[in-house]
């Protein structure tokens, strides 16, 4: 199985207005469905919960790796723990890299999660195939936000 996961949306929006979709914490919350604590800052944890249906009490922590203005953002997080039986915080996690391409009709977003063959064997194949659909669709939710708000 593959460990590293790759999707790119171009979404009608300036680099600008989806670099503060993608690092406004705020903002980020709105289109992932999530109530996020405080700010982002390279270095710090944030944390928060998630707000989708059926959802409400998984936890929402992620560490921010790296900051490049309206050209990278990074973090990393535990993949798919939502349950509420286990504590991820002793597990590996794996990184998210946000690219942001500015391009003629306005962004070229990819979003790349590696690091699955670093998680136990129990989880590895399950957080891989839901984040591969996850990733599909937050990437839509952003492209819509972006395009609408703001």
């Amino acid at each position: 199985m593959k460990h590293t996961i790759i999707k790119q949306i171009e979404i009608a929006a300036p680099v600008s207005k989806v670099w503060r979709a993608l690092t406004d914490h705020r903002q980020f919350g709105e289109w992932f469905h999530a109530k996020i604590d405080s700010p982002f800052v390279v270095g710090g944890t944030s944390t928060g919960s998630v707000n989708c249906s059926g959802c409400e009490s998984h936890e929402w922590k992620v560490i921010i790796e790296k900051m490049e203005p309206e050209t990278y953002f990074a973090y990393r997080w535990h993949p798919f723990g939502v349950d509420d039986k286990r504590d991820f915080a002793q597990g590996r996690a794996t990184l998210v890299e946000f690219r942001l391409t500015p391009i003629a009709t306005g962004t070229l977003l990819q979003v790349t999660e590696s690091g699955f063959e670093h998680l136990p064997d129990d989880r590895r194949d399950e957080a891989f195939r839901m984040n591969t659909g996850g990733w599909e669709m937050q990437l839509e939710n952003i492209a819509r936000y972006a395009a609408e708000n703001r």
